[in-house]
């Protein structure tokens, strides 16, 4: 199975079904179930400024996790790719490219390395992770 790291906060907001869109610099041709791997790093800074971007996007009495209760450096959830586009009405879109993610499922962090780009999973990690979603 195929993974896809993602720093914090944006990752929880994937997985907690808040975010429908993952913007990228190049086209996303992958389509499918795909394995959410929060990054292991972020900094103070980076998480301030996507806290401030996120927050008034989610619905009232929705709170961002503190960076501290993040979990990070593994998997924590599976969605699926179904399309991917160069613009769209989603406040989430600020392109150029961007994969529309549906049926988002929260696991428990399953540590694992990340590594830039789509990965594939080591075969135990991805059937443990499978077997989580049910």
């Amino acid at each position: 199975m195929k993974a896809l790291s993602i720093r914090q906060p944006w990752a929880w907001l994937i997985v907690n079904g808040y975010k429908d869109l993952e913007n990228r610099d190049w086209r996303i041709w992958y389509k499918g179930k795909v394995l959410i791997h929060a990054a292991k790093t972020c900094t103070r800074r980076e998480y301030g400024e996507a806290v401030a971007f996120a927050q008034p996007l989610l619905p009232p009495g929705v709170t961002i996790p503190p960076l501290e209760l993040l979990p990070r450096g593994g998997i924590v959830g599976m969605v699926e790719i179904v399309d991917c586009v160069r613009q769209s009405s989603s406040p989430w879109f600020v392109g150029p490219y961007a994969a529309v993610l549906a049926h988002p499922e929260p696991l428990e962090l399953i540590p694992l390395k990340g590594q830039l780009g789509f990965f594939d999973v080591p075969r135990p990690v991805s059937t443990h992770a499978a077997k989580e979603a049910r």
